[in-house]
């Protein structure tokens, strides 16, 4: 099969991401006697500054780590939660019936700074210092701007010129935005982490305590309180068409730390597969390959109807479960447990028939009754979904065209460490710009629900239900894999289609990540304002017209997209004493590298 490149072999270390400057990053660490985690620790940040578009400071990360030594895979939650003043009838009282999907009032407390510290703390063996002066030698000295951040601050031009004017002052010099090629420079972000790093060093000590001095200056310290005044002080138009100040506080950011916790686990033949528990949408992955796990699907086409009619349909009720169940699981009861039992798929799968499915159908777990926004269709026509005030999350939108997102790394070394993390939120594109610390805040409290019956309602101190994943998989019981993808609602669809092909169709990594895709749409958005479209599939033009044909003829509501259109996928493994990698070619910024 033909692939756009080649999978990386090597046997030192492989790093893949989504721009091949962070790839580059976390291969110099490894080099330079790091770890995995050190990698991982050094690329986040590394992407924070050349991905701007995509993720920052002020955003989020969840994140997979094997650590080899010990043999225990486990989450780092970098999900931060709402503020303490996060209350139904705050936003009901500010004339909301949805969550805004932009400004201050969207934001949670951003968690990828303490994260990325605790990774470091506990997993990585290097200075502060050694992982944070990539990233800020980047957002200091410059990078060449890759085309999408031309086209995404473009994209909300009017938005920062008129009202952010902060985020003016950083992306629109004489009132353009940066072209491609050119060198951008966010000395005001750089200035931040340099203080924080100095604040690190002036404690002394080892790098434990540093690193312990770096979280408190981020989360009790010059941080916190100037995001503390930002949301006081400042009044920015949001999804409303109003100027509206943020409930963030210094408290909340003091009273917030990242976690480590147990992954979400299903057993799938040879893999034992592991993703973020349902404070993500990670287990939808598990829930559609449970429900696949009663049918021979290495006799089937990957781009042939019966294998593309049975993907779909999976992942419709798996995301139908989603809607219906997924929630902070330390607040909200989640069926995980039923959710992934045979009994339950079992049932689940004789509802797969013959024809497309046209309407929601969520399963139902005795003792727990939820709410789904089944009417979410309407709102296709209630508003320009991707207008100035909210462009979302989502690779690919519902005009088939693509917008930026998310970030991903996948990261082995030669000691068979593995970090899986998806780096997101805090997007130059989520709130104004500011000005004392280079970045904004994140945007993720829109995935709440301003509906007390639904799993995933609005509540003070709550991780909102993401769309962020990342994924593991063990082989005979050996760590094997880390993959993953950005792409709003679509990442598990993307990931498990990847490791369908990999683990069924005996595709290698590489051909595994460019074999055309497809997303489905059948489900409410997770990003505002919140609308559906049921039964909706989009597939890459490279699809045979006779699969597309069939797939219409089943019932199916298929637009076919562009030829490179879906997904940003990549995946490292550990084959004995062989690493591979591959990445993403669509977008022209991810790539895999090792040795």
């Amino acid at each position: 099969m033909f692939t756009t490149r080649p999978e990386i072999l090597g046997t030192f270390g492989v790093v893949a991401s989504t721009h091949w400057l962070a790839s580059a990053t976390g291969m110099a660490i490894l080099e330079k006697g790091g770890n995995a985690f050190d990698a991982a620790v050094a690329t986040g940040f590394a992407l924070q500054a050349v991905e701007p578009h995509l993720n920052g400071p002020g955003g989020e990360v969840p994140m997979l780590v094997h650590d080899a030594k010990r043999g225990s895979t486990e989450v780092i939650c970098g999900q931060g939660v709402s503020p303490a003043a996060a209350t139904m009838a705050h936003y009901r009282g500010l004339g909301f019936d949805l969550m805004p999907g932009t400004g201050l009032l969207a934001a949670t407390v951003p968690g990828a700074f303490d994260a990325w510290m605790l990774l470091l703390r506990d997993y990585g063996t290097m200075s502060l210092a050694e992982v944070l002066s990539p990233g800020i030698a980047f957002a200091e000295k410059g990078y060449p701007v890759v085309p999408n951040i031309t086209k995404t601050v473009n994209t909300v031009k009017e938005l920062f010129a008129n009202e952010w004017k902060t985020s003016a002052a950083v992306y629109l010099k004489n009132g353009e935005a940066p072209q491609p090629g050119s060198i951008f420079r966010n000395p005001v972000m750089a200035e931040t982490y340099k203080r924080i790093l100095a604040e690190a060093q002036a404690a002394g000590g080892d790098r434990v305590k540093q690193i312990e001095a770096a979280r408190a200056a981020w989360s009790k310290g010059f941080v916190a309180e100037a995001i503390d005044t930002f949301c006081r002080t400042t009044e920015a138009i949001d999804d409303s068409g109003r100027r509206n100040k943020g409930i963030l506080t210094g408290d909340d950011m003091a009273n917030w730390q990242a976690s480590v916790e147990k992954p979400t686990i299903l057993e799938y033949g040879r893999y034992t597969v592991a993703v973020i528990p349902p404070w993500s949408q990670g287990p939808v992955l598990a829930q559609q390959l449970a429900l696949l796990k009663g049918y021979d699907l290495d006799k089937t086409d990957p781009l042939g109807p019966d294998f593309l009619h049975l993907f779909i349909e999976s992942g419709k009720l798996a995301m139908a479960d989603r809607e219906q169940f997924y929630a902070d699981s330390a607040q909200v009861e989640v069926p995980m447990e039923t959710l992934l039992s045979a009994a339950y798929n079992d049932e689940r799968r004789a509802l797969i028939g013959d024809a497309a499915s046209k309407e929601p159908r969520p399963g139902a777990v005795p003792g727990l009754e939820r709410w789904m926004d089944k009417d979410a269709a309407k709102r296709m026509g209630r508003a320009p979904e991707y207008a100035n005030f909210s462009i979302g999350e989502p690779t690919v939108r519902r005009d088939g065209n693509t917008a930026g997102d998310t970030c991903h790394m996948d990261i082995i070394d030669r000691w068979g460490n593995m970090v899986s993390a998806t780096p997101s939120g805090g997007w130059l594109q989520s709130s104004p710009i500011i000005p004392e610390l280079g970045f904004c805040l994140t945007n993720r409290m829109q995935m709440f629900w301003l509906n007390e019956k639904s799993a995933s309602a609005l509540a003070p101190n709550r991780r909102p239900r993401t769309t962020l994943t990342a994924n593991m998989a063990l082989r005979d019981g050996e760590a094997y894999m880390a993959f993953g993808t950005p792409g709003g609602d679509q990442q598990p669809q993307w990931s498990s289609l990847m490791f369908l092909h990999h683990a069924h169709h005996g595709m290698n990594l590489q051909q595994a990540i460019d074999c055309p895709a497809l997303h489905i749409d059948h489900f409410p958005n997770s990003f505002w304002p919140r609308a559906a479209k049921w039964n909706h599939v989009q597939v890459e033009g490279r699809f045979p017209a006779a699969t597309v044909e069939e797939l219409r003829r089943r019932g199916h509501d298929v637009t076919v997209g562009g030829d490179w259109s879906e997904g940003r996928l990549s995946a490292a493994a550990k084959d004995g004493e062989v690493l591979k990698a591959a990445a993403n070619a669509r977008g022209m910024q991810g790539y895999a590298i090792g040795r």
